[in-house]
């Protein structure tokens, strides 16, 4: 454990606390991050979703306790995003194409971010015949679980702010059901993957990394950054997003 893997453990800590506390795993910016310290893409891709799925284990268990998780309504959404998630894992992406999909994806989803608008739990919900909205969530989750699965992510940062602008649901439950569908499809895309060799050349670097963002992910939940305002995290996250996708585009489109 070098001095400036230290520091990305650090980094991994504080990126679980913030994005716990708006029912996120972290995934992009912990993609991010590693990105930004050269580490290999596989091992990039593979991180990001083991710490994404200790991350959200936690909080699915939360929202479960509080009768805030409809199956119904989440089954639509996850049915083809399992399966294609997988099958985005298990694409072979070279180095440069994961990058340039990476960047282009991350700066679509600090858009998503950003524009998400506010709503309250009594606002105004969006309405659709039970086949349409089936059909529109089996779309849109099997859409987003692919694109999840190539990258590395759980893809909540796509959903969440899309059902919000869509008016899926009630604030509380697009959490929730965001929450639900990143965990699934981390496993999934990890699967897919089938790199758990990482713990064999990087165990203790992996395990303080997973040990991280359990710590932070739990302190998300349950302590002081409870206290912030999601609008708040949710904007500082998509500048951040934004800033690092536009430099990785710039990188690898140069």
């Amino acid at each position: 454990m070098s001095a400036e893997n230290w520091q990305i453990v650090v980094f991994f800590f504080l990126i679980a606390s913030l994005y716990s506390s708006v029912g996120f795993g972290g995934g992009s910016s912990y993609i991010s991050i590693l990105a930004f310290y050269g580490l290999p893409f596989t091992f990039v891709r593979s991180v990001a979703l083991i710490c994404n799925i200790v991350v959200v284990s936690n909080s699915t268990v939360q929202y479960w306790r509080n009768g805030l998780l409809n199956l119904k309504k989440i089954i639509p959404l996850v049915l083809l995003s399992v399966p294609l998630a997988f099958i985005g894992g298990k694409i072979p992406l070279k180095e440069k194409s994961f990058f340039i999909l990476l960047g282009v994806t991350l700066l679509i989803a600090s858009l998503l971010m950003w524009f998400q608008p506010k709503t309250s739990s009594n606002g105004e919900k969006r309405k659709l015949s039970d086949q349409k909205q089936f059909i529109f969530d089996l779309l849109v989750g099997g859409f987003i679980g692919f694109v999840s699965g190539m990258v590395g992510i759980g893809g909540g940062i796509f959903l969440s702010p899309l059902l919000y602008i869509l008016k899926w649901d009630e604030a509380k439950k697009i959490s929730a059901v965001s929450t639900v569908f990143i965990l699934v499809n981390s496993v999934s895309g990890l699967i897919g993957q089938n790199n758990l060799s990482i713990f064999e050349t990087n165990k203790y670097f992996v395990l303080a990394l997973v040990l991280a963002v359990f710590v932070g992910g739990f302190l998300g939940n349950y302590l002081t950054i409870l206290k912030l305002k999601q609008d708040t995290v949710r904007k500082a996250t998509a500048l951040l997003i934004a800033y690092v996708s536009v430099n990785l585009l710039m990188k690898y489109l140069g």
